[in-house]
C-alpha cells in the first residue's frame, strides 16, 4: 500500500514538472515574440500621372508594426524633376493625427517628377521613394545626368544625407546618412566621407559607424569658412558601390 501511495506521489510530480516545462517554454515563445524589432512602414500614395496645372496630394501612411504612428517626428516630402535631384524642393506635410501626412504640389511643367516621403518615427527613419508623370512627356527634352546616373545605378538602393545646418569653422560638425535598400534598412554597409576644400587635390576621410538600422553617423572639423565638397561613398559586401556628391558651405 505504501509503495502504491509513493508511485502515485511519483507520478504527479512528473506530471507537474512536465506541465511547468511547457509553460516556461510558451512563456519563452510568447517573451521571444514580444521582442521582436517592430518596422516603420510607409505607405506612400501618388497619382501616377497628372495634368499641368493640377493639385495633386502627396499622401504618407504611417504605421510602426499594427500601430498606427499618429506623432512622426517628421514627414518631409521632396519632390525633383528627373535628372535634377539637386533642384529638389521640400514640402512639410500636415498631420491629420490618424496615420496619415499630406502636402499638395501644383506642378507647371512637363516632365517625369520623382519624390521620396522622408520619415522619422520611433527613432526610425525610412523613405521610400515614387513618381508622377506631368503633361506630355515625349516632347520634353532630356539629358543624362552623369552624377546621378552613379547614384540611381542599383536598382532599389536610396541614400539620403542629411546636410548640416548653419556649419561653423573650429567646431565638431555631425554627418549623417540614412541609406535604404527595396525600402528596408541596408545595414552592414561601409560608408566613408571624403571631404576636401573646392578645387584642391587635398582630401580628407572620415569613416561612419552604423547607429540605428541603416543610419552611419561621423564627425568631421571644418578648419575654415568656405566651400567644402563631401562625397559619401558607400560600398558592402554583395559588390554595391555608389557614391553622391555635395557642397557644403562654411559660412562663419
Amino acid at each position: 500500500m505504501r509503495r502504491r501511495f509513493w508511485m502515485f506521489i511519483g507520478i504527479i510530480a512528473l506530471i507537474l514538472m512536465a506541465a511547468c516545462g511547457q509553460e516556461e517554454k510558451a512563456e519563452k515563445s510568447t517573451d521571444a515574440k514580444e521582442e521582436e524589432p517592430k518596422e516603420l512602414k510607409v505607405d506612400f500614395e501618388v497619382p501616377e500621372s497628372a495634368e499641368i496645372g493640377d493639385t495633386v496630394e502627396l499622401k504618407a501612411t504611417v504605421t510602426y508594426g499594427e500601430e498606427k504612428v499618429t506623432d512622426a517626428d517628421e514627414v518631409v516630402f521632396e519632390v525633383w524633376e528627373k535628372g535634377k535631384k539637386d533642384d529638389s524642393t521640400n514640402y512639410e506635410s500636415t498631420n491629420h493625427e490618424d496615420g496619415t501626412y499630406t502636402a499638395e504640389v501644383t506642378f507647371d511643367n512637363n516632365g517625369v517628377y520623382e519624390m521620396f516621403a522622408h520619415t522619422t518615427a520611433r527613432d526610425l527613419h525610412t523613405m521610400p521613394q515614387k513618381a508622377i508623370t506631368v503633361g506630355d512627356v515625349e516632347n520634353v527634352e532630356t539629358k543624362d545626368d552623369e552624377e546621378h546616373a552613379n547614384h540611381e545605378g542599383t536598382d532599389g538602393f536610396t541614400l539620403h544625407f542629411m546636410e548640416p545646418e548653419n556649419v561653423a569653422a573650429g567646431e565638431e560638425t555631425e554627418l549623417m546618412v540614412h541609406l535604404q535598400m527595396n525600402e528596408k534598412p541596408l545595414e552592414e554597409a561601409s560608408v566613408r566621407y571624403e571631404i576636401g576644400r573646392e578645387n584642391t587635390a587635398d582630401k580628407e576621410w572620415v569613416d561612419a559607424e552604423e547607429g540605428k538600422a541603416g543610419e552611419y553617423t561621423g564627425s568631421y572639423t571644418f578648419t575654415d569658412k568656405g566651400k567644402y565638397q563631401l562625397i559619401v561613398h558607400v560600398e558592402n559586401d554583395d559588390d554595391l558601390h555608389e557614391h553622391e556628391e555635395y557642397e557644403i558651405t562654411v559660412e562663419k
